[in-house]
């Protein structure tokens, strides 16, 4: 397997070259518009992360980038060869991973493995050996002379993975890779993304856990109703929206009335003794509140700090509509009791 290339280090005004571009994209299935339009730019050596609710055309865009179904209208480029034009050598360039594995559950990991080397047409000897290198890299070694039906979900994605790394392909596409496996596999699999962008391969991922765009991902863009919603970095999008404050709750009702009144622009709720003061949530401002109730004597059983989090863009961007299972999901709360 050819050894991999270093990730574009870009200097001052230098601009990383595009692995993956896309202008005008459009898809329709009969009368319903799936892509009306988006474009994209991901540098090569990113991580690129796309959300959407389930059905805005995730896939439908991982499908048309990699050859697998037409666009109606638009151009995209992609490793630097036209996608209408030169199709081959955009497979040669990527490898594809779907939602749901390409493991053949009959056969074992390394036949699973040796079966791919013989699609890219290596020789048996070069395909013994990557595969091997493979196996050891994805921690698969003890397992791959046992059935693939036999691993577990998160085995099964190592392997489907490494089996798409058999060509050595500098862009690949993650189509929700995470789907179904518990934390720890994930965190794993998240791993295994980083260490693919440190060796210079570019990373397209669709996902349905924020989460996993905030933790991997260099841009993020969010796809509604056939549209980029919204495109930037995790902090960026989170800027987009309003509603950082900071919360505090008492349980002496005297000093929450006084509170609220020295403090006017705030929101009440008189029912749990609590005060909803707007805040960006920097310290500077966290320790201006602090400081003021220390001055005046008031004392608050709890301050609680929250900023926007990619479920509040999520929700903001798609309207709440088919919103994807967070239940794993840590949230970015900061909780300080103030005694």
């Amino acid at each position: 397997m050819p050894t991999p290339q270093p990730a574009f280090k870009p200097g001052i005004g230098q601009v990383p070259p595009a692995a993956v571009s896309a202008i005008g994209l459009r898809k329709s299935y009969g009368d319903k518009l799936v892509l009306d339009g988006i474009d994209l730019r991901i540098p090569a050596g990113t991580v690129f992360a796309l959300l959407g609710p389930n059905g805005a055309g995730k896939t439908t865009v991982v499908k048309i980038l990699s050859t697998l179904i037409s666009a109606d209208e638009g151009a995209a480029s992609v490793g630097g060869h036209d996608l209408a034009a030169d199709p081959q050598a955009v497979r040669a360039a990527i490898g594809v991973t779907g939602q749901f594995s390409a493991v053949d559950g009959l056969i074992t990991g390394e036949e699973n493995m040796l079966l791919m080397a013989d699609l890219h047409h290596l020789s048996r000897r070069e395909g013994t050996r990557v595969a091997a290198g493979l196996l050891q890299r994805f921690d698969l070694v003890e397992a791959a002379k046992k059935p693939a039906s036999t691993y577990s979900g998160g085995m099964k994605r190592r392997l489907d993975i490494a089996m798409t790394l058999v060509g050595n392909p500098r862009i690949i596409f993650l189509d929700e890779p995470t789907t179904g496996l518990d934390p720890r596999s994930r965190h794993n699999m998240w791993q295994i993304i980083r260490n693919l962008v440190s060796d210079g391969v570019t990373v397209f991922l669709t996902t349905q856990y924020l989460e996993e765009a905030d933790e991997l991902a260099d841009r993020i863009a969010v796809l509604n109703e056939g549209k980029i919603a919204a495109e930037g970095t995790a902090e960026e999008l989170k800027r987009l929206i309003p509603g950082g404050h900071i919360r505090l709750r008492f349980s002496d009702p005297a000093a929450y009335q006084s509170a609220a009144f020295a403090l006017r622009e705030v929101s009440r709720d008189d029912e749990s003794l609590t005060l909803q003061i707007p805040s960006d949530g920097s310290q500077r401002e966290l320790r201006s509140i602090l400081d003021w109730l220390d001055a005046a004597g008031i004392e608050a059983d709890e301050l609680t700090v929250h900023t926007p989090d990619l479920d509040d863009v999520f929700f903001a961007l798609t309207g709440g509509a088919d919103v994807p299972d967070q239940s794993d999901q840590s949230n970015q709360q900061f909780k300080e009791t103030v005694r």
